[in-house]
């Protein structure tokens, strides 16, 4: 049964005594030979009224409350809860002198500071957060770094990012992740796991093996120790597409998400969130080489037009070696001529040395 059905039985009942025993008792004061008619009737209303609206005084303000929840921010809560504790503790100094004086006002002022006080509290450092934050944090920095270092801001050291479920098959964020270019917590919503295990138990035998990929890399990340790994069970509610779920995860947090999804990448661009596309940054750091460059390559199979052969750099980059294809299976030091990006990547066409 759920939670609702629940309250509106115990509501119901509620309802029910509560109101026929008004119903008895006010027919004792107007008609006492009619005190079952009055109870029966006022019992049923009672029933009636708890059924209908006991969720609206009890389950439906807590979701709300938890939906707002979900959207606040660590960061906010954090300020937010400073924020109140210290103007509750200046209302607390202020509540002795108030409460000396005169009546009405010894009364009422000192319930009115605490109002103003914790709202202001609160306002003031949900507004100036980061500026708090930061000030925090150079101040515990101060004992374990030199004068030299500058000062990190709040939250760099520390940020969040979250896994979208390609590149979590893709497999190349554990390698990225052993190298220590991943610093902060790699956050893993639930449902992103969920969808990974439904690839993972998928009919089609190409996306069963991609998803039982996913689940291994998950894996090797958690034994990572350069990265913390949470698996969360956060959730947006009233979305039901796992890339809008984690684009309006990522600007409730205030997080990055990390993906290959060019799809993915461009929505969350256009909202104003963070994305780390782990395929540009394999083609940011592909070795540069420039035309008139010498340098050596294996020659492995014959290119698209005569005479050409095709071999590739260390970090995959294809060379296009003019008449190379007398050079298959040997490796042969060749010049740059040409290089030329392409919606692929780059490629380089080379010729070889005389």
């Amino acid at each position: 049964m759920s939670p609702d059905f629940i309250i509106r039985i115990v509501g119901m009942i509620v309802g029910a005594i509560l109101s026929g025993y008004w119903g008895f008792w006010f027919s004792r004061i107007n008609a006492a030979d009619q005190f079952m008619p009055y109870t029966l009737g006022m019992g049923t209303v009672g029933a009636l009224f708890g059924l209908i609206a006991t969720p609206y005084f009890t389950t439906f303000p807590v979701r709300a409350i938890r939906r707002l929840l979900v959207r606040i921010s660590a960061e906010n809560l954090l300020a937010g809860l400073s924020g109140l504790v210290a103007g509750l503790l200046v209302a607390a100094l202020l509540t002795f002198p108030l409460s000396m004086l005169p009546d009405p006002l010894g009364n009422i002022l000192p319930f009115i500071s605490v109002m103003l006080f914790g709202y202001f509290g609160v306002a003031l450092f949900v507004m100036r957060q980061a500026d708090i934050m930061a000030v925090l944090g150079g101040f515990a920095n101060r004992g374990g770094e030199s004068s030299t270092t500058p000062n990190v801001a709040w939250g760099q050291g520390s940020r969040t990012i979250l896994l979208d479920t390609s590149v979590i098959i893709d497999g190349r964020v554990s390698d990225i992740a052993k190298t220590g270019f991943l610093p902060g917590t790699l956050l893993i919503p639930r449902f992103v796991l969920n969808e990974l295990q439904y690839i993972a138990d998928s009919a089609d035998s190409l996306r069963r093996q991609r998803g039982r990929r996913g689940m291994e890399v998950l894996s090797e990340l958690q034994k990572v120790s350069a990265v913390s790994v949470r698996i969360s069970d956060i959730d947006v509610e009233g979305v039901r597409e796992v890339d809008d779920k984690l684009v309006i995860l990522a600007r409730q947090l205030k997080c990055p998400i990390l993906t290959n999804d060019y799809n993915l990448n461009r929505v969350a661009e256009l909202q104003g969130v963070v994305i780390l596309n782990i395929n540009e940054l394999a083609n940011a750091v592909k070795s540069v080489v420039l035309p008139g460059e010498t340098m050596g390559i294996a020659v492995i199979q014959e290119g698209k037009e005569m005479n050409q052969g095709v071999g590739y750099m260390d970090d995959g980059t294809m060379v296009v070696v003019e008449g190379g294809n007398r050079y298959i299976g040997q490796t042969k030091a060749v010049t740059v001529t040409k290089v030329l990006q392409t919606a692929a990547g780059r490629m380089i066409f080379a010729k070889p040395e005389d």
